[in-house]
């Protein structure tokens, strides 16, 4: 049931992950997030997937957790509070978990991408989204403050801006979305697919160990002072120059020929 829950399909160095739930618009119950994260963690080892694009069946990306499996929660003796601890700690896993996997993660997004939808965006490296998409951490306006997307959005977009959409409910479209930096680009509908995958085939034609080395560093460095950062990525620097690929990619490059590469 999993499989069919998120399926998973690797070619050509990319592997690409489908909530798959279209008729409940891919919203993530506790099925999907624990296939989700199997999916993610299987993926973290496997060496013929060099970038994840994480896209959604049918009319959605994700419309966030399922309304209806948390307010089943609430027929327990605790009126669900252990279970909604357990469910957003679940969660937060997954959204953690994203950048500290070695390929970098790309959303391909479209329809709509609210509450931990949008978060989910948000955790991922980079997106492509279809330019019909509108985004929001819309809880507010159902009683319940978006307040673990918060952690992502905030972390990608000004403050102002992610704190008026928490607090409004509003949706933005993906031109916005763009503009405040929760999307790498924008593209026609029926262009989404094919531009996502130029970008995921773009990052996979690179050195994997350069780009796994990379996405580490970046991350690492992000919460660092100014000196701290740059004596970690200075080291960063000196064990990626060691590598043997990266001495033949910098012969190749001062000799014009295509780099000899070994298989990763």
């Amino acid at each position: 049931m999993s499989d069919d829950l998120v399926q998973c399909d690797v070619t050509a160095g990319v592997a690409v992950l489908t909530l798959n739930r279209p008729a409940a618009l891919n919203a993530l119950s506790d099925a999907l997030m624990a296939a989700l994260k199997a999916r993610l963690e299987a993926l973290a080892t496997d060496p013929e997937a060099r970038v994840i694009i994480l896209r959604g069946a049918g009319k959605a990306f994700c419309a966030g957790h399922d309304l209806k499996e948390m307010q089943a929660g609430r027929a327990a003796e605790d009126k669900g509070a252990a279970y909604f601890a357990d469910l957003f700690s679940r969660c937060s896993e997954i959204m953690q978990l994203i950048p500290t996997l070695p390929q970098p993660v790309i959303a391909q997004v479209h329809g709509i991408a609210t509450a931990a939808g949008c978060q989910l965006v948000a955790s991922c490296d980079m997106a492509v989204a279809s330019e019909e998409t509108r985004f929001g951490v819309n809880g507010v306006n159902i009683g319940l403050f978006c307040s673990t997307p918060m952690v992502a959005l905030s972390r990608n977009i000004p403050r102002k801006q992610a704190f008026e959409l928490l607090t409004t409910g509003a949706f933005i479209n993906a031109g916005r979305a763009a503009e405040l930096g929760l999307v790498n680009r924008v593209v026609a509908p029926e262009a989404l697919e094919a531009e996502t995958r130029a970008l995921a085939d773009t990052v996979a034609a690179k050195l994997g160990a350069a780009v796994r080395i990379g996405k580490r560093a970046f991350y690492d460095q992000i919460d660092m002072t100014l000196p701290e950062a740059y004596a970690h990525t200075g080291a960063v620097m000196v064990e990626n120059m060691l590598l043997r690929d990266t001495d033949e990619g910098i012969s190749a490059f001062i000799e014009k020929r295509k780099p000899d590469w070994a298989a990763e």
